[in-house]
């Protein structure tokens, strides 16, 4: 699945944790673990990101025609709960899930798409189904724990995984409503400020503010599509009339907004209090992916321009998620995930793997003096997964509330 906006949510969690959270928002990634589980991508502590990293490399992948090794795929089956969910990580799959076991939406939604998208994994995902359906909230949307309040990007990547499983996410209701009643009760109108945008969940008064990253993430759920999607029809739109729209008006309401954020820099910009605003690589490679899924890739182009020039060290530094994330962007827009700016993104993803893929892939090289060339411009890059997970971890840590929030629910200002 920007920053995406800094929902209100992680404002005060935020607030709660005080001077640390601009340290973790704008440090580095997760130290390495001691050791990494067999068949996981990346070496970085997979507690908080471990299913959804794992889930993006093995889509990402998939999109380019490899073959993820069996051991990759065999580590994410191993992640799941009998009941058919998906905690972020489970140190010790062969201990059974509890009470205690916390399970979200949004590892299992993503752990869906990747599945499906490889095949031969009917039963792992229509247990996961099964339990997405259970957990759906009487508006017709999800949050990130069974049981929370529903989001956007909650409700989108659940919607990208009853479309990838082969259900119609229009006919899942609960309490009269479907996921699309849920998204589309976060759509701003088109009027007054962040017209057009989706907001990440309802104020304490009920009122909707514009976030990049929830808008990237809604504009995929409006439409009906995944984290995996090419592009769309060339179409353009202006965020116009009153009412409530269809949702595939407000998905093209949406890419008019994410369009408009882009339209000056090319990126979009991840704004955190006491830390000086910077690119957001993560939430502007989605932002690709929405704006070419919903007007093809003619409108992706500016945004996936910057990213092919920027984000390598952004990538290096961050780890697969971040290379999955590129390559997803790439495949959405019709670019070249292994000539992307001059790297290889497949290899360097299937490098951070466990092993060497069962399809050869055609490289392009990128010399050690042009990688330090990047890392040195990038040298104030923002940690990557970081939208998604460095918020939830500190969550966890420093609340110790019993859930993360998706890191898509932090708002970054375009």
């Amino acid at each position: 699945m920007n920053v995406r906006r800094r929902s209100a949510a992680t404002l005060a969690a935020i607030a709660v944790l005080g001077a640390a959270a601009p340290a973790v928002a704008a440090g580095p990634s997760p130290s390495p673990s001691a050791s990494s589980p067999v068949g996981l991508y990346g070496t970085a502590d997979p507690t908080y990101d471990g299913v959804w990293r794992q889930s993006l490399a093995l889509l990402a992948q998939d999109t380019a025609g490899v073959e993820p090794p069996a051991r990759a795929v065999d580590w994410l089956t191993g992640q799941q709960c009998a009941d058919g969910a998906f905690a972020a990580f489970r140190a010790d799959p062969a201990r059974p899930c509890d009470a205690k076991t916390m399970v979200d939406t949004n590892s299992t939604a993503a752990a869906v798409q990747a599945l499906a998208a490889l095949g031969g994994h009917d039963a792992a995902t229509g247990k996961a189904v099964a339990w997405l359906k259970s957990v759906q909230n009487e508006d017709g949307g999800w949050g990130y724990s069974p049981g929370g309040p529903s989001d956007t990007n909650s409700t989108s990547v659940v919607i990208g995984a009853l479309a990838a499983a082969g259900e119609k996410p229009e006919q899942v209701a609960r309490g009269g409503k479907t996921p699309y009643d849920a998204l589309l009760s976060f759509a701003l109108p088109c009027d007054g400020d962040g017209k057009g945008a989706f907001a990440f969940q309802p104020d304490e008064k009920g009122g909707l503010s514009a976030n990049a990253d929830a808008t990237a993430a809604g504009v995929l759920g409006a439409l009906g599509k995944g984290l995996a999607t090419g592009p769309g029809e060339a179409a353009d739109a202006d965020c116009a009339g009153s009412g409530e729209p269809t949702r595939q008006q407000a998905a093209a309401h949406g890419a008019a907004y994410l369009a408009q954020a882009v339209a000056k820099t090319g990126h979009l910009t991840s704004t955190l209090p006491g830390a000086a605003d910077q690119p957001d690589y993560g939430n502007t490679a989605d932002a690709v992916v929405a704006l070419a899924a919903q007007g093809g890739a003619e409108r992706a182009a500016k945004p996936l321009r910057w990213l092919e020039k920027n984000a390598a060290a952004w990538a290096k530094q961050t780890g697969p998620a971040a290379y999955a994330q590129l390559v997803l962007a790439a495949h959405a827009a019709g670019a070249d995930p292994r000539d992307f700016g001059g790297t290889d993104l497949i290899t360097r993803l299937q490098a951070t793997g466990p092993g060497a893929p069962t399809a050869s892939v055609t490289t392009t090289a990128t010399t050690a003096s042009d990688e330090d060339k990047d890392e040195k411009k990038e040298k104030d890059v923002n940690g990557g997964l970081g939208v998604w997970w460095f918020v939830g971890a500190c969550l966890v840590a420093g609340v110790g509330i019993g859930f993360l929030i998706s890191g898509r629910n932090r708002k970054r200002q375009p």
